[in-house]
């Protein structure tokens, strides 16, 4: 079979916490609009502006999330370590002949200062997809596997058809996944090579 995997970005491949509360920190200095930091980023995975919501109003929201992605990169990309497991999972699809994609609800050329910044290096990239709407992209590029550590990964797994692998390392729990629908669920990324070599091998040739 034409193997394609799918990821999802932060906190699947990326602890993109520090990166992400230091950048909320910066945008709070420069608005004077207080932003709880550490709470935003135990809420991770939904678009931003839905973020952007606790803190400023519906009209203020487009031109602050605007502003959020100009200066993600100089605060975001260098505090954000992989998550274990990430690289040695995108190259165990890779080493087996399938191709790595990476879709994501986040800003799509700051998804990709990460990647290079980490030496992941997937096939795809896709930005600006959030649960369900990943399934477009996932269906393009012929997805079996969508991997992702929030129930909107999993929604959007079922929407495209494939199946859908969850981690518990980001916001969801093992059970919120398995209850959203999640038909497989791994501890962390480590576990996902193996796994991955027994999903090839119980393939019809």
């Amino acid at each position: 079979m034409n193997l394609t995997v799918g990821f999802d970005l932060d906190m699947t491949l990326i602890d993109s916490r520090p990166g992400i509360r230091a950048a909320y920190r910066a945008l709070s200095a420069e608005t004077g609009t207080y932003i709880d930091a550490d709470a935003a980023v135990t809420r991770l995975g939904p678009p931003l502006e839905e973020e952007l919501a606790h803190w400023f109003s519906h009209a203020e929201i487009p031109a602050v999330a605007d502003r959020y992605r100009e200066i993600y990169p100089d605060h975001a990309i260098a505090p954000t370590p992989a998550m274990p497991g990430a690289r040695e999972a995108v190259a165990a699809v890779r080493a087996m002949g399938g191709r790595a994609i990476v879709v994501t609800a986040k800003h799509e050329p700051n998804a990709r200062l990460h990647l290079a910044h980490l030496g992941i290096e997937p096939d795809a990239v896709i930005g600006w997809l959030w649960a369900e709407a990943k399934a477009g992209a996932l269906r393009e590029h012929g997805a079996q596997v969508y991997v992702g550590d929030h129930i909107g990964d999993v929604r959007g797994a079922r929407t495209a058809g494939a199946l859908s692998v969850a981690v518990p390392t980001g916001p969801c729990p093992e059970p919120e996944l398995r209850a959203a629908g999640a038909d497989v669920v791994l501890p962390d990324l480590t576990a996902l090579p193996a796994w991955l070599t027994q999903y090839l091998a119980a393939q019809p040739v």
